[in-house]
């Protein structure tokens, strides 16, 4: 099976790519093409974000892609930043800029009222209009200052309840793996992917 990647993010694609072939898949990943714009990312769930941009990628290359679409929702914020996860701090915004919006938004508010949880959905699409799609999250909470060299995005500040105190950031790639969203989105969606292949689609 050959997939094309539609995320441009270069540690979203190493992750994904990770994941999947260490989920036993008989898999090719393909990177994205350089020629292959940004996509919109204007949908209302993660789920239209992540079909958004494995239909453009399809259509621009006539593969099969992968894509994926991530929030973190934080309870003291009502679930924000939710889709918004990657611009919360603007449209251009870095991790950090991400990063430090929401420790401003947070600040004052007690450990007790911190929870909150990553999800991720997993896509798959044909060019002929199949999918195959699947659902990944974790729950833990944010910590008051970022902790940790590893991982990216928001990975500094959020410290899963599955884990031993520590945040995304201050784990192995492996550790993260285990038990994050995106790994658990993968996971399933290597096993829907599984079947297609049993079926010869």
């Amino acid at each position: 099976m050959r997939l094309v990647l539609a995320s441009a993010n270069p540690h979203k694609a190493a992750e994904i790519t990770e994941i999947l072939l260490a989920a036993g898949l008989d898999v090719e990943i393909l990177p994205r093409p350089d020629d292959v714009p940004e996509v919109v990312e204007d949908g209302l769930t993660l789920e239209d974000n992540a079909r958004l941009k494995a239909v453009a990628l399809c259509e621009a290359t006539g593969l099969p892609a992968v894509a994926d679409d991530t929030g973190l929702e934080v309870d003291a914020l009502g679930g924000a930043p939710g889709v918004w996860s990657a611009r919360y701090a603007g449209e251009d915004a870095t991790y950090g800029d991400n990063v430090q919006k929401l420790l401003r938004e947070l600040q004052g508010v007690p450990a007790e009222r911190r929870g909150a949880r990553f999800a991720t959905v997993a896509l798959v699409r044909w060019p002929d209009g199949r999918e195959v799609a699947a659902f990944g999250d974790v729950e833990g909470d944010i910590v008051e200052a970022p902790r940790g060299g590893d991982g990216f995005g928001y990975d500094p500040v959020f410290r899963p309840v599955e884990g031993d105190g520590r945040t995304f950031a201050e784990m192995t790639a492996a550790e993260k793996h285990a038990v994050s969203h995106r790994g658990r989105a993968f996971r399933t969606l290597a096993d829907g992917l599984r079947v297609v292949e049993a079926l010869g689609e």
